[in-house]
């Protein structure tokens, strides 16, 4: 939005919070009246709201809210856009709309579904946006991020670097693992890309960087952009299974979440590989910002 605005679009926004300027409407993705309200006038819809992953859901509720919002509410927004006359439609998706990679790093042709809640309703969102994009000649692009990080962020490596910096993370072990990943910046640049773009007419990117760092590779950026000595010892990976099977246990009985739990370690020890190849081969697009930089970004100042 700032970028836009910037550059001297108009932007209008659509926010669940009270209005503060005349381009603001208040509403939410169940809210027809105001999404029809939101998309009169307008080219360009950028869909960025939805519910967030962060896990998997611990109850059936949670299972629900992911459904109502990120399915139920993308395609209300699409039929209003459709209505509304709006040329293009960008849908911020996740690679999570996939199934889990393993070991391979996989392009949008993977054939595997997606397991988690949150990844079957942003699927379930990208085919009922493709399917609108073509009932009202609209240009619907969907991009499969995967984990952004950046400044003012709330993710999983913001808060990795906060316990690093404060000395609570333990040294990883080295498992060679792979996690793609993309700074918020690429994703700004990205959306404005295929928006301008009539070859992203119907089209389903991952958008990451190329580079892909291990578990220990990003607990030793960190700690270089924090200006922390090197640590040449690890935690190893049986103490942290071991850690992780508390976590579960205390889980089950509580039902809230605690910081460690298998699902955790293996977000810091096993592979997310996601190929970027189709949008570098059909745009010429392909992210810029590399993890050191990405890093100091997203600490500068804090």
């Amino acid at each position: 939005m700032a970028a836009l605005r910037a550059d001297g679009y108009p932007v209008r926004v659509l926010t669940r919070g009270a209005p503060v300027g005349p381009d603001e409407f208040e509403g939410d993705l169940a809210d027809s009246t105001a999404l029809a309200a939101a998309c009169a006038g307008v080219t360009t819809v950028f869909h960025c709201a939805g519910h967030a992953h962060a896990f998997g859901a611990l109850s059936e509720a949670d299972e629900a809210r992911h459904w109502q919002v990120n399915f139920e509410g993308t395609r209300t927004l699409a039929e209003a856009a459709g209505r509304a006359g709006v040329a293009r439609f960008v849908f911020l998706s996740s690679v999570k709309a996939m199934g889990e990679p393993d070991q391979a790093c996989i392009d949008e042709d993977w054939p595997v579904s997606p397991q988690s809640a949150y990844g079957c309703a942003k699927r379930a969102a990208e085919d009922a946006l493709l399917a609108a994009g073509e009932r009202y000649a609209m240009q619907v692009t969907n991009l499969r991020l995967a984990m952004v990080y950046g400044a003012g962020g709330r993710g999983n490596l913001e808060r990795m670097a906060t316990l690093v910096r404060r000395g609570f993370f333990p040294p990883l072990p080295e498992t060679a693992n792979r996690r793609s990943l993309v700074h918020v910046s690429d994703v700004v640049a990205v959306m404005r890309r295929v928006a301008a773009d009539a070859r992203a007419a119907g089209r389903t990117y991952i958008v990451a960087h190329p580079e892909t760092p291990s578990g220990r590779g990003l607990y030793d950026a960190l700690r270089v952009v924090l200006g922390l000595a090197p640590v040449g010892w690890a935690v190893p990976r049986m103490a942290l299974a071991a850690l992780a099977r508390g976590g579960d246990l205390i889980e089950s009985l509580a039902g809230r979440r605690v910081p460690l739990d298998s699902e955790a370690l293996e977000r810091l020890l096993g592979s997310a590989c996601y190929s970027p190849a189709r949008i570098e081969a059909e745009l010429g697009w392909r992210a810029e910002v590399g993890l050191i930089d990405g890093l100091r970004e997203m600490l500068d100042g804090v």
